[in-house]
């Protein structure tokens, strides 16, 4: 059953009329109805591609945020082989929101981290929806310091609303955890990649990202901070949130323009939860492409590239 966003309401009464029409048909095997069960169908995919041919930056957060887009575990099923979990950060505990291991892809040996937000209750609440401890950020660091040694490109699949902003998480060393990720992400001497594959939330996305390329898909977001927050410490007002989201220019196109996004990956009409087979093998093309842009290249020449990339973002007009 297809869940709905609120903006596709209309959609869902249409497509909700074509399959009634064809209930009614398996029940009366003596009824046609395949020409208006084709004529709505005809419709639905008409005002489909109206609703996503231009989405305004609240509802791109809307379709990244939605619960049956495929995750980190999706893309690491269908995209790696030989694919072997490792767990721990040597220090404290394994944190389920941060999966990881080592894997082949395209039979090139590599290390792969990601968020995963879970796909039902249960797992949700075990995968803290996404959101790292301090422990999650040291397991990849531990295993960013394992692919270093051994000359694996990294990948990294980033999905989550923010670290998480617990007592315990804060007292075990929140912040200097994300900065020693992020610093250990520009120290990397190997290629790393990172993709944007639902939501990227402030420290939390960009311990994982600051990397050589960075792929978006189309309808995912990266911000310092959630529209709903943004809209709390601007206006006292969380539901001010769709102003806040156009001012965060969080959307792809936004930031492939700032300098941030490097390659935009299409998803399927009507976003990737409509079609995750089709997403999953984008992505495994964008990757596929960017590995290739940064095969050859020396660790010095890597990590200096990855440098002199963030050391330039936002200094565009300041010398005019």
């Amino acid at each position: 059953m297809t869940l709905y966003l609120d903006f596709e309401k209309p959609l869902a009464e249409i497509e909700g009329k074509a399959e009634e029409l064809r209930a009614m048909a398996r029940d009366n095997p003596e009824m046609d109805v395949a020409k208006e069960a084709a004529a709505l169908d005809k419709k639905a995919g008409e005002l489909l591609t109206s609703l996503y041919a231009n989405l305004a930056p609240w509802r791109k957060c809307q379709v990244a945020r939605h619960p049956e887009r495929p995750h980190c575990i999706d893309y690491i099923a269908a995209l790696f082989t030989e694919f072997t979990p490792l767990a721990g950060d040597r220090n404290f505990a394994d944190d389920h929101s941060v999966m990881g291991g080592m894997a082949r892809f395209n039979d090139m040996p590599v290390m792969v981290i990601g968020h995963e937000k879970g796909n039902d209750t249960k797992s949700r609440i075990a995968r803290n929806f996404g959101m790292a401890r301090p422990e999650g950020y040291r397991k990849a660091i531990r295993l960013m310091d394992l692919a270093d040694r051994f000359g694996l490109p990294v990948i990294t699949l980033v999905d989550t609303p923010g670290a998480y902003p617990g007592k315990g998480a804060e007292e075990r060393g929140q912040s200097e955890a994300i900065a020693r990720s992020t610093e250990k992400c520009l120290a990397l001497k190997v290629p790393l990649i990172s993709v944007i594959i639902g939501e990227g939330g402030s420290g939390g996305a960009v311990a994982f990202a600051s990397a050589n390329r960075v792929a978006m898909l189309e309808h995912s977001v990266y911000s310092v901070i959630s529209p709903e927050g943004c809209a709390s410490i601007l206006w006292k007002d969380s539901e001010k949130m769709r102003e806040a989201a156009e001012a965060l220019r969080l959307t792809a196109k936004d930031l492939q323009e700032l300098g941030i996004c490097d390659k935009i990956i299409a998803e399927p009409k009507g976003g990737a939860h409509r079609d995750p087979d089709f997403a999953v093998n984008a992505v495994g093309e964008a990757l596929k492409s960017m590995l290739a842009e940064l095969g050859g290249k020396s660790g010095d020449k890597l990590r200096k590239d990855r440098r002199d990339k963030y050391l330039a973002l936002g200094s565009k007009g300041l010398a005019a």
